[in-house]
């Protein structure tokens, strides 16, 4: 699965980009950093239970343990204490990176009721793309009778490109479903 995605990159897409801008060196084009996959909780400092099950259950979309997020200030208008658990990262390189792109390409955003693309505008000006899905059974690997509450994540796909034309270009050329805006 790893093989299909980074071999395309490798082979394809590369060249096709280097001619699309002109590039001079193949050290130019555009490639993948990281994919960082994020669940804010803001009810995990009353329940700890729901912090439990966010853990197990991105652990079983991207195959890699999350890092808890504390908060570093108390704020008492969001019932929040310092060193509080209020969220969820993981951070996904190399071969995880391209195995779970591949599958939220080929599986999981086909799945998404009434998709007809993810918008083109989600790029933050330095080309690098982020994404928020609002529950979690979209992937394949959650069961519908294990999850105690339905919860979004955000995806934030970080690239070396310079400019959102040149993600853009990047994420297509990979099989992205964008729609025509």
């Amino acid at each position: 699965m790893v093989i299909g995605l980074k071999e395309k990159y490798k082979t394809t897409v590369t060249q096709a980009l280097k001619e699309e801008f002109q590039y001079e060196n193949i050290h130019e084009v555009p490639r993948f950093t990281k994919i960082t996959i994020n669940r804010g909780l803001g009810e995990a400092s009353q329940n700890a239970k729901a912090l439990e099950s966010s853990i197990q259950e991105l652990t079983l979309i991207t195959g890699q343990k999350p890092i808890v997020t504390r908060a570093k200030k108390s704020i008492a208008g969001f019932k929040i204490r310092e060193e509080v658990p209020i969220g969820i990262v993981v951070h996904l390189r190399k071969d995880k990176m391209y195995s779970f792109l591949e599958k939220l390409i080929n599986l999981t955003l086909p799945r998404i009721r009434d998709f007809r693309g993810i918008s083109p505008k989600s790029f933050d000006g330095k080309g690098n793309y982020n994404l928020g899905l609002r529950e979690q059974l979209i992937f394949p690997e959650i069961d519908y009778d294990n999850i105690d509450q339905i919860r979004g994540l955000d995806i934030s796909i970080v690239t070396t490109a310079k400019t959102d034309q040149e993600g853009l270009a990047l994420l297509k050329k990979l099989g992205m479903p964008f729609r025509e805006s």
